[in-house]
């Protein structure tokens, strides 16, 4: 493997730019998708693992980018993905990418990561480019070698690179697209035209301004090819909800084809949707969940379209109920967190089976530590900043951005202001003293579980793990194991079939 690139023919998950569109997706329903988690944990390898036995494997988009540039700057290791850069259908940006970020030997110990810029409604063409590359590289790597279904997962809510990240997706034969953290109404249409090779467009929420006074993000694929776009296959759109009334009125209100759902519940990790109704908590300070927070399954049947059940359903039991239930299959997070190829870092993933076959394990519904307000499900473990004292340790700041809010600002521009950024910037924008109390940092944290922690004076960043509620049922299914693979986790859930 040299570390310069040439144009190479197109091989599977390739791209010709000559090509026909190609058909979509003519591969059965998934009966089981592995769950698109955190920043870098639904790896390209677990995605892979999965996709291979002809489920659906998803790699996370979130965050992409960045974390692309800390693997190149760790030595990619492997060269895995110097090999997917050859692919990419703009040469001279994986070359560019090459010359700024990649590190043969790696960082030096204890040297800080170089940053990528945040991302603004308006960035250069060179950073949209970068993002493709990122997203691109990440689903090559899922559908190399195989002819499973590859899909990728994206938070609605982190609205700014979201439309780069699903072209390079797409360029890689990216076959479905998965959002939930918000009303993803309007990506429908945006696959739609990124598939013709024609301009998309999502409008940013912004606080504090009216629906005409908020801008448009754009993205043109002509931009990028100056001997025109290619035309490419249209993934399938799923967006994960959490109750009955917001998938009706996706389909209603959607601009474009929604090809079904992830019905999502409460005992799911990462993020939540807060309780309906009147807020409570129990006596450890989570949101307390009731009846009307279930969604309703026979309203979902009426809808006419494939859904999956999702959170607490990773077992034989819950697959067969899902089925019976009128569902196409089920969602599964935790069990594929934990397996040998998921991103978490080793370390952490064997500190935690280690706790759950010592039956100590526990997970927490936070209701402050996301930024974005949402409540969001937190594992016990000292030496990390679900630890009070390691969160009070770290000092606030903001330097990767993907979770800010845009916030209209008294002279009419858009402003970004983050709840987790130092509490005297956050009230200078006009945010609220009370937002700041417990929130805390996810993105660098989560980048710090997958073992891409950014170094600070005071040492690396802290992670903070998240799972679903079931994490501690794993220990029947460990029956005494300190690891299992992918297949261990497929095989276990397909047992009762």
């Amino acid at each position: 493997m040299t570390d310069g690139l040439a144009t190479a023919p197109a091989g599977p998950g390739g791209l010709d730019p000559r090509r026909e569109p190609a058909a979509e997706a003519s591969h059965p329903l998934p009966l089981i998708i592995q769950g698109g988690m955190g920043i870098g944990v639904s790896n390209w390898r677990l995605a892979r693992a999965v996709a291979r036995r002809g489920h659906l494997g998803v790699v996370s988009g979130t965050c992409i980018d960045t974390l692309f540039v800390r693997r190149l700057q760790d030595g990619d290791v492997g060269g895995h993905l110097r090999r997917a850069m050859e692919r990419f259908p703009l040469p001279h940006v994986a070359v560019e990418a090459l010359r700024k970020y990649f590190l043969p030997n790696g960082r030096r110990a204890g040297a800080p990561y170089r940053l990528l810029s945040m991302w603004t409604p308006i960035v250069s063409r060179a950073r949209e480019q970068l993002t493709m590359l990122a997203s691109f590289v990440e689903v090559h790597l899922a559908r190399e070698g195989h002819d499973g279904p590859v899909g990728i997962n994206l938070l609605t809510k982190v609205q700014l690179p979201n439309l780069a990240t699903l072209y390079g997706a797409m360029l890689a034969g990216v076959e479905y697209v998965l959002m939930g953290a918000g009303i993803p109404k309007e990506i429908p249409g945006a696959l739609d035209a990124l598939a013709r090779a024609e301009p998309a467009s999502l409008r940013l929420d912004v606080d504090g301004a009216g629906r005409d006074e908020a801008p448009v993000l754009s993205f043109d694929p002509r931009d990028h090819f100056p001997d025109g776009p290619p035309p490419l296959r249209r993934p399938k759109f799923l967006p994960i909800v959490s109750a009955h009334a917001l998938a009706s009125m996706l389909v209603r209100k959607a601009n474009g084809r929604v090809d079904g759902f992830v019905v999502e519940g409460p005992r799911a990790g990462g993020h939540n949707a807060p309780p309906r109704g009147r807020a409570a908590t129990n006596a450890r300070g989570e949101p307390v969940y009731g009846e009307r927070d279930e969604a309703d399954l026979e309203e979902m049947r009426k809808l006419g379209l494939p859904f999956w059940l999702a959170g607490g359903t990773g077992s034989p039991q819950r697959l067969r109920e899902a089925l019976a239930a009128g569902a196409a299959g089920i969602q599964v997070g935790t069990l594929f967190a934990y397996a040998e190829e998921s991103g978490l870092d080793p370390a952490l993933r064997r500190r935690v089976l280690e706790r759950i076959r010592a039956g100590a394990i526990d997970v927490r519904t936070d209701g402050r530590a996301s930024p974005t307000g949402f409540p969001f499900k937190v594992v016990e473990l000292e030496g990390t900043n679900a630890d009070e004292a390691e969160y009070r340790r770290r000092r606030r700041l903001c330097d990767l951005g993907y979770l800010r809010t845009a916030y209209r600002r008294p002279d009419g521009r858009i402003g970004f202001r983050c709840a987790a950024e130092p509490e005297r910037d956050y009230i200078a924008k006009g945010g609220a003293a009370e937002d700041t109390e417990g929130r805390k940092c996810l993105c660098n944290a989560l980048m710090a579980n997958v073992g891409h922690a950014q170094e600070r004076d005071d040492g690396p960043e802290r992670p903070i793990l998240t799972s679903g509620d079931d994490l501690a049922r794993l220990g029947a299914f460990l029956a005494g194991r300190d690891h299992y693979t992918a297949d261990d986790a497929l095989d276990y859930l397909l047992s009762a079939m």
